[in-house]
């Protein structure tokens, strides 16, 4: 009798042993050939554009100097630890796929799951204190030190503390990292319900998923809140448009946690609250993909959507190795000149006299939607 490929995929995988025996890892079920093909395919990409994105980010740090700012180091350790899962993890759940079967044993998969849980904590507490970061310069209603950063470096250095101390327990006993039932990732020992599991999944998933998501919602819902109020003193298209662009970068950063993140910690709470085998190994795959696609949806939010870091991007696409007018186009000084207002100011003064005349809001307003936009400008 001929035994198909796929009925030997659908079949365990690994050696049976019982989840209470440490050295070796619990049987899965397994993906079919068509199934592997494209989650292949998937972790490819990822992999190409991931690396290539965050990598195009670091170089640009290196090349400009003007961008070494501190709320742009925050970005950079976004960027940090995206590029590191590139190089750590998804390679090794791609080369599962690719040949159906993980493939480095108990101890290559625990390191999968503890630089893949400790990496992506990472990105995700940074993004959450970045958001803070921006809501108390707001609420302050100053512009961004650009030489102070040591605020900057007690933000990253938190993180990663932060992070090592949610994704070191497993390796220690309180639960454990352990094959997922795809068979070509690992993580969290989703399907155990045990207590001193279940209590690590609560944990994990309260504080490293619902509570960043809540200081995101919260401090971005403010900023727009402010802004939008700064704005309404102002009947200006630029201020207007403005606006907008800033509650589309705040519904974009809301939106991608939510997809990339939040299916990923919903489906395994399922598996760890729910009937055993009610999340099948394909369905389970689907948010591990999207969560590892947050290393490319990163890049292109909180990189290349900012204008500082697109200028660069476009300068070293070009080649251009005089970066002293990149530099001083990007400095803070030179972006207080940007409002309508100071414009007409310098350019023509009888016009800017006549235009104030006629216009019925009290100077003081004048000069707050001036401050504003150079906030606007250089901390957004």
């Amino acid at each position: 009798m001929v035994i198909s490929q796929d009925m030997l995929n659908d079949s365990c995988m690994l050696n049976n042993s019982n989840e209470d025996n440490p050295g070796s890892l619990t049987a899965v079920p397994g993906l079919s050939s068509s199934t592997h093909t494209l989650v292949a395919v998937c972790l490819g990409c990822i992999l190409v554009l991931g690396s290539l994105y965050n990598s195009l980010v670091m170089l640009i740090f290196v090349k400009f100097d003007a961008i070494r700012t501190p709320i742009n180091m925050m970005l950079l350790n976004i960027s940090v630890s995206d590029l590191l899962v590139c190089i750590f993890g998804t390679p090794l759940s791609f080369a599962a796929s690719v040949s159906g079967g993980w493939l480095i044993g108990r101890q290559g998969c625990e390191w999968y799951g503890f630089c893949n849980s400790l990496f992506g904590i990472v990105s995700l507490v940074s993004l959450s204190l970045l958001s803070y970061e921006r809501y108390i310069t707001v609420l302050k209603c100053a512009k961004a030190d650009v030489s102070n950063y040591k605020t900057a470096w007690r933000y990253i250095i938190t993180s990663w503390i932060y992070s090592l101390f949610w994704t070191l327990p497993p390796l220690f006993g309180w639960s454990r990292y352990d094959l997922e039932s795809s068979g070509v990732t690992c993580s969290v020992m989703w399907h155990s319900d045990s207590a001193n599991n279940v209590s690590y999944i609560v944990c994990l998933f309260l504080f490293c998923l619902v509570l960043p998501l809540l200081i995101m919602i919260f401090c971005y819902g403010h900023i727009v809140k402010v802004i939008r109020e700064q704005m309404s003193r102002i009947n200006l298209t630029t201020a207007q448009k403005r606006e907008r662009r800033l509650l589309f970068m705040v519904i974009c950063m809301v939106t991608c946690y939510l997809l990339c993140w939040m299916p990923y910690g919903l489906v395994s709470l399922v598996t760890a609250f729910g009937k055993p085998g009610i999340i099948t190994p394909t369905v389970s795959i689907v948010p591990s993909i999207l969560a590892k696609s947050s290393t490319v949806i990163n890049p292109l939010i909180y990189i290349f959507m900012n204008k500082q870091f697109y200028r660069c991007f476009v300068a070293l696409l070009k080649c251009e190795d005089d970066t002293h007018n990149i530099d001083i186009a990007l400095s803070p000084q030179n972006s207080k000149s940007v409002h309508p207002m100071e414009r007409g100011k310098s350019s023509n003064l009888h016009s800017y006299k006549a235009e104030t005349a006629n216009n019925a809001a009290p100077s003081f307003e004048q000069k707050s939607s001036v401050t504003v936009m150079v906030y606007y400008r250089e901390c957004i």
